[in-house]
């Protein structure tokens, strides 16, 4: 599926313009050839996560979330420091709305200076771009 024009040229502007797309699936094909779409999805479980209100719903979400992507062996672990990692460890019995706030800011940070230059310069974003100004 093709991209609109107007996404793909937005895309090149922010990440945040790239985030708040609905093709980001271009930009997780490309972390997935880096080995890293874990980032991707962690951020966007991140931020469906901060929508829940109910403190049950939130409890499974958070557990699941630390399963996935936190804890030591996860199978989808992402890389960040011990003690983001053991801060988290220490507030997953009872996690608010913030418990992953800190690990999502280091993980976006990475994305959007590490990852994203390199989307941006990728045969896949080269690609989507030529066929969108093609449209």
């Amino acid at each position: 599926m093709l991209a609109p024009v107007n996404d793909v040229m937005a895309w090149a502007e922010s990440f945040d313009h790239l985030l708040e797309c609905k093709s980001q699936l271009v930009f997780e094909d490309f972390l997935r050839t880096e080995y890293s779409e874990e980032n991707l999805l962690f951020w966007l479980a991140c931020e469906d996560y901060k929508k829940i209100t109910s403190v049950t719903e939130m409890t499974v979400a958070a557990r699941r979330i630390y399963a996935e992507f936190v804890q030591v062996d996860a199978p989808r672990q992402i890389n960040i420091d011990c003690v983001t990692r053991e801060e988290i460890s220490e507030n997953i019995s009872q996690p608010g709305p913030n418990c992953f706030d800190r690990a999502r800011k280091l993980i976006y940070g990475l994305m959007e200076n590490d990852c994203y230059p390199r989307f941006l310069k990728s045969e896949i974003y080269q690609a989507h771009l030529e066929q969108a100004e093609k449209q």
